[in-house]
């Protein structure tokens, strides 16, 4: 064999989509502060979690999707790849958006700027609250937040992510 005919292999290029970059607690704040609803009904809960199911089916993603309005769940999905581990997570970051008012992924960054974590100092049950990525208050505009929208089974800046995408399309619509 002559040297023509050994050739290098092409360099690899991935598809794999790329972890986000953790955003910062003034970016997540910005997030918070525009993404907010002129009024939120049952049909934009639909609309909102038809969209998230849209994007997690075109990239395969092995999510679970959750939206509430108060105590009330108005959208739940589970896609391929999911657990019933997904929906236990949803809770957990759930309730920490409802108990400080604020993003999963936020309450948790804000832990981390201060030089501990959620779960070093919240003295709150780690079974029961999860300060990581993945849940969003839903606010509106005169009556402050009324809901949560959450995503599981992505690492969280991912599944944080994807629900600001989300909602940022919904809401530019």
């Amino acid at each position: 064999m002559t040297k023509a005919a050994v050739s290098s292999p092409a360099p690899a290029t991935s598809t794999a989509p790329t972890t986000p970059v953790a955003p910062t607690v003034a970016e997540l704040e910005s997030q918070e502060a525009r993404l907010i609803f002129r009024h939120f009904t049952y049909d934009d809960a639909w609309a909102l979690g038809g969209l998230l199911v849209e994007l997690a089916r075109e990239r395969e993603l092995p999510v679970a999707i959750d939206i509430h309005r108060g105590t009330q769940q108005l959208f739940h999905c589970a896609l391929p790849g999911s657990s019933a581990d997904n929906d236990a997570w949803i809770n957990r970051k759930r309730r920490v958006v409802e108990r400080y008012g604020a993003s999963s992924l936020l309450v948790g960054t804000r832990f981390r700027a201060k030089g501990s974590t959620f779960e070093e100092s919240s003295r709150l049950d780690q079974d029961t609250y999860a300060a990581h990525g993945g849940s969003f208050p839903i606010t509106v505009e005169g009556a402050g937040i009324i809901g949560t929208v959450t995503v599981s089974g992505l690492p969280q800046v991912a599944d944080h992510a994807l629900v600001v995408e989300a909602l940022e399309r919904v809401l530019t619509v």
